[in-house]
């Protein structure tokens, strides 16, 4: 849970360099954390994926944030 708790801190220190933005076409740009955060509960709640890879974490979160409508797109 703490290589976790890192990879996050380390992935939203990125995001914040990156010149892209997660969209979404009907929500807010401030529902895309309870949007992340549903996701990623449901993705840690999965079998196969509470191995330890935070990489197979992270893919599988952001494949379930594009199939509730949010796109990354360049600034």
């Amino acid at each position: 849970m703490r290589s976790l708790r890192m990879l996050v801190i380390a992935g939203l220190t990125l995001s914040a360099c990156s010149s892209t933005d997660w969209v979404h076409p009907t929500k807010p740009p401030s529902e895309y954390t309870n949007d992340y955060n549903k996701c990623q509960n449901l993705v840690l709640r999965d079998p196969k994926l509470q191995q330890g890879n935070n990489l197979m974490i992270l893919n599988a979160t952001e494949r379930c944030l594009q199939k509730e409508g949010w796109r990354l797109v360049e600034r």
